[in-house]
């Protein structure tokens, strides 16, 4: 029997770990991955749900996958979020759909598609358990993106209380992953040709609580840092609440980890945290972006906001629209409140309506164009450490790679105009030109060059993983 995979992976970094696990386990079961639906006769779509455009996306590629059982494919797989949320209504409104594996059930693709190929009929048709399942080393990981940089997920769900976020229904309480396990999997990224290495979780800040004994992040950190190869290490998804004095301090003195934060902040009005149990008053989210400033001079910080969430006034936009204004994020994302069932924020009173909360944004997403440029333009004539990521997506004439301070995939780039270098090497570039998000300049020396292996080996070809992520940003609880 064909054993032919095409797979499509949707929403955050967090899920294309899993989409690289379940690829890996599928390529170690001698299933080969193909590039082409039309080639396939399996089928596999990793879904996204967290808010309504993801949802919709999910389904549309779903649908548009399920055509493919008119031709050469026989099996459709859905994992992931939507089959966590949905798996009744999925299972009785999508009859296209062979199999449905939860968030917590994904490791358990190849035993379901192994049983479905005996024709024994004993393959669940829907496998959504409890979601209790965090990662491990010990599992195959095919890799979707360049070997220099790389995701490691540090801990699977959150149980913090957002009356906004479905995530703990989706992914479970806060899981996280031994120390030694996670220092197992960088080294093998590490000695493989990573040297760029993202952390990410649901709540990042809030690691290790759930732990015997509770490691702390700074632990973490300290022993990823210890790793030879590794040069940057970045935080995303960094939770404001559990921001502590500590984690500051030691980020203020550790070389490999990058002044750069990814912290979902939400709002500012104090009516509107109280409403969304975010944790943290007005007052204490400035401290701290204060004290954030004052030991770390160069930090990049990249958040999100919600306008529009229920009872949000003129007056409490003004306040948002003033702090925004007053504290110029580097990057920020804004959302529309998105009324999601089985949140306490969906039946909440005084909801906004839809045209209001467009308006919002738009105002926000302005000014922030306004100060994106204005700091962007505060780079030029300066020399900034650049890892070259390989040709400009835009035209193979330019070099394509990011600072210290732009995230893989949701953050600008820098365009390199004039120079050579090879994917993974890390060079000085001089700033000439900036624009709204990205910024141009040449090369003016080499800093570290790409580890041979980096470039022996290539990521799995499928260009259909990540679809939703390059397409919306994310904000998480």
């Amino acid at each position: 029997m064909s054993r032919r995979v095409h797979f499509v992976s949707l929403g955050c970094p967090k899920n294309q770990v899993d989409s690289e696990i379940m690829l890996g386990l599928l390529g170690k079961a001698h299933y080969e991955i193909v590039p082409e639906a039309d080639d396939a006769n399996i089928i596999v779509v990793n879904t996204c749900a967290f808010i309504e455009q993801s949802k919709q996306e999910s389904v549309d590629t779903i649908l548009e996958m399920a055509e493919h059982k008119k031709g050469q494919c026989d099996t459709l797989v859905v994992t992931g979020c939507l089959a966590q949320r949905y798996p009744e209504e999925l299972a009785a409104e999508l009859p296209e759909v062979d199999h449905f594996l939860g968030t917590g059930d994904y490791p358990r693709i190849v035993d379901v598609l192994h049983k479905r190929e005996d024709g024994l009929g004993i393959a669940p048709r829907t496998l959504v358990g409890v979601p209790d399942f965090a990662g491990s080393s010990t599992l195959p990981r095919a890799r979707t993106q360049p070997i220099f940089s790389q995701y490691l997920k540090v801990s699977e769900g959150c149980s913090n209380k957002c009356t906004f976020c479905i995530i703990p229904k989706l992914r479970g309480l806060q899981k996280s992953r031994p120390i030694d396990d996670l220092v197992k999997e960088a080294q093998a990224l590490a000695d493989q040709g990573c040297t760029e290495l993202n952390l990410v979780g649901q709540d990042l800040t809030a690691y290790g609580f759930d732990l015997p004994g509770k490691p702390k992040l700074t632990a973490l950190l300290e022993a990823l840092s210890a790793i030879d190869g590794l040069r940057w290490i970045r935080l995303l998804y960094a939770y404001p609440r559990t921001f502590n004095q500590e984690l500051i301090a030691y980020m203020a003195t550790a070389p490999k980890i990058l002044p750069y934060i990814d912290m979902p902040l939400q709002h500012i009005a104090d009516d509107m945290l109280r409403s969304m149990r975010r944790g943290k008053a007005e007052a204490g989210t400035k401290l701290l972006l204060d004290k954030l400033k004052e030991r770390l001079p160069e930090l990049v910080i990249r958040t999100t906001f919600i306008v529009g969430y229920p009872g949000e006034t003129d007056a409490h936009f003004e306040t948002l629209y003033e702090f925004v204004k007053q504290y110029e994020f580097d990057r920020v994302g804004v959302f529309t409140f998105s009324q999601e069932d089985g949140t306490p924020a969906a039946t909440l009173p005084n909801q906004v309506p839809a045209e209001v909360a467009l308006e919002r944004q738009s105002r926000l997403m302005k000014l922030q164009k306004q100060i994106s440029k204005k700091k962007l333009r505060a780079l030029r004539g300066k020399t900034i450490e650049v890892l070259v990521e390989g040709p400009s997506e835009e035209t193979d004439l330019l070099l394509q790679g990011r600072s210290y301070g732009q995230a893989p995939e949701i953050d600008g780039c820098v365009l390199i105009n004039d120079g050579t270098a090879n994917p993974g090497d890390y060079v000085k570039v001089k700033i000439t030109q900036t624009g709204e998000y990205d910024v141009v300049g040449k090369i003016v020396g080499v800093v570290q060059a790409a580890r041979h292996s980096a470039l022996a080996t290539a990521p799995v070809k499928n260009p259909t993983v990540g679809g939703l992520r390059s397409s919306l940003p994310i904000v998480e609880g």
